[in-house]
């Protein structure tokens, strides 16, 4: 590492904070990253795909979210949520609808499809955050295909 006369002058605390901030984005990165990797290897999904999936199943089925409303839970940018939302849309996972008090506003729904999917990677991200950041993997549904994915080490 090179030093710089500027360095002088940062606190202890200032330098702390460089290090935490530091250690989050690794800690972040590598999570991401292997969400990216099994969701893809498995399922078919990024992780960004898996997170509007999964936000949207929390959502009540008869208020759904706008996609103004779901952009602000989800780590991707308005733009390139409207392009997911017509991937998923093309591939049945999703389906818009118009707002009726507000025709500019579109509503985005959780299908059938797009449930059972979800269904079926759940596990395997649960597992990856549970073995990423050191906590017990969640307890499974008896199914066996999610038994197998609970056990992931990654």
């Amino acid at each position: 590492m090179c030093y710089d006369a500027g360095m002088e002058t940062e606190s202890l605390l200032e330098r702390n904070l460089v290090e935490q901030w530091r250690d989050l984005v690794a800690r972040k990165t590598r999570v991401w990253n292997a969400l990216e990797l099994e969701l893809d290897r498995r399922y078919g999904l990024s992780a960004s795909e898996f997170e509007v999936l999964d936000t949207l199943s929390e959502y009540d089925c008869a208020k759904p979210p706008r996609v103004q409303q779901l952009a602000s839970h989800v780590p991707v940018t308005q733009s390139a949520l409207s392009r997911m939302i017509g991937r998923l849309e093309s591939q049945h996972l999703v389906t818009r609808t118009l707002c009726n008090d507000d025709r500019r506003g579109i509503y985005v729904v959780l299908t059938d499809e797009g449930r059972a999917l979800l269904d079926q990677a759940r596990p395997t991200h649960r597992g990856i955050l549970a073995a990423e950041l050191g906590a017990p993997a969640p307890a499974v549904a008896e199914n066996a295909d999610a038994t197998s994915d609970a056990a992931l080490t990654v």
